[in-house]
């Protein structure tokens, strides 16, 4: 159909009008690309998609740019790193908030999950601790809807028992569905299944020796052998609420085909960051979403060892790629992906729009087709390397 004339909206810096015409751009859709199309946008939704007709005008010429679904990011750890870029360096919690905001516009992120994760002093990069999750957590919620829809993604070590207690308590005040990500970091198993690769980390990162990382390895399994109790209360605790659909979960660095089945036994709904093969196919073969690193993408190998982004991409077994670390890396992942011909640019993009959005459980974005939000990108490209011109996103 075509769209009723309107009058020139007024643009603003804070948002785009609730209605307009954006033309002559390259539409990237769920199943392929659209030349030289038009999105007409209503009441802050998407109403059309389609080719650009001859001889109309629109309130905004895209000039032939790439146009795609804002990007929706299921697992980001950015904010805790600009909030500490720098080992005692720590800097206010609503400055790094909309430093980061910054950060994540720049990438085309319009939609984002901050990983708040509830432990006590386990990652070997930057100091973790059930008050710096609360904190994560007051203000995202306090920033509510902006440039970014901010949300949280609530890691729960599986091992800590103050992390436990703290999610407990958290979880009791909110309404349901709550994303939850568990998570098990002991080396030698997981995500550092060769604790060699741990050793080599930490001993990088806190300029230890090799034997002073391994005794400080050796120490941590101990430590942590000793909290399987622990574990067994935090499944015992999110599988009635993964079943009842008040936590969406995710089971992280699943590494087999029975960890996946008893990620789906405790009703948990997607694999995040499968550590092999045999993890990601499974999940898979139970419709379960994959989320996979686009760090990892990127790189074409885990900083950890474990199972390739490009690997998986290419047979067909990622659903979804996730920033971890860094917002510019999802964008460029998937214009990579397709360069290096292991999907096309549909495909690639979809894995950071609506493979993302279902992941995390949201319908009404990630996505241009009508009636979804008019969270639109406006980028291009030479090659490989994407760049975001524009950031369109609906308000509310």
């Amino acid at each position: 159909m075509s769209a009723p004339a309107a009058a020139a909206p007024r643009w603003t810096l804070a948002a785009p009008p609730p209605d307009y015409v954006l033309g002559h751009v390259t539409a990237v859709l769920p199943d392929r690309v659209l030349d030289d199309a038009r999105v007409v946008v209503r009441d802050g939704r998407i109403a059309e998609v389609g080719p650009h007709p001859g001889g109309t005008a629109a309130d905004a010429d895209g000039g032939g740019r790439f146009c795609l679904a804002g990007l929706v990011d299921v697992h980001s750890d950015g904010l805790e790193r600009e909030r500490m870029p720098r080992p005692g360096a720590e800097l206010p919690w609503p400055f790094a908030l909309r430093s980061f905001e910054g950060k994540l516009r720049a990438a085309g992120v319009t939609t984002v999950f901050h990983g708040a994760s509830f432990e006590q002093g386990s990652s070997p990069v930057t100091p973790r601790s059930v008050d710096a999750a609360t904190r994560l957590c007051a203000e995202v919620e306090r920033r509510g809807d902006g440039p970014v829809d901010h949300r949280i993604l609530h890691r729960l070590d599986v091992r800590s028992d103050v992390g436990l207690d703290a999610l407990r308590e958290r979880l009791a005040g909110l309404p349901g569905p709550v994303v939850v990500s568990h998570e098990d970091h002991t080396p030698g198993q997981g995500q550092y299944a060769d604790r060699t690769h741990y050793e080599r980390f930490i001993a990088g990162t806190r300029g230890l020796s090799d034997a002073q990382a391994r005794d400080e390895v050796d120490a941590m399994i101990v430590r942590r052998d000793g909290l399987l109790a622990v574990r067994a209360a935090a499944f015992d605790f999110l599988a009635p609420r993964a079943r009842a659909g008040h936590v969406r979960l995710f089971g992280h660095d699943p590494a087999s085909a029975a960890e996946i089945a008893a990620l789906a036994d405790r009703g948990g709904a997607v694999a995040e960051f499968p550590t092999t093969v045999e993890a990601a196919q499974a999940a898979r073969d139970r419709g379960m979403p994959v989320v996979m690193g686009a760090p990892n993408a990127l790189r074409g190998t885990s900083h950890a060892g474990n199972a390739s982004a490009r690997e998986l991409v290419e047979r067909g077994l990622v659903t979804a790629l996730a920033s971890d670390y860094l917002p510019s890396g999802l964008l460029t992942a998937a214009f990579v992906l397709a360069a290096e011909g292991l999907t096309d640019l549909a495909g690639g993009v979809r894995l950071v729009t609506a493979g993302a959005a279902e992941a995390v459980g949201l319908a009404d974005r990630g996505a241009l087709v009508p009636g979804a939000r008019a969270d639109l990108v406006l980028a291009e490209a030479e090659g490989e390397w994407p760049l975001v011109r524009a950031v369109l996103r609906a308000e509310g």
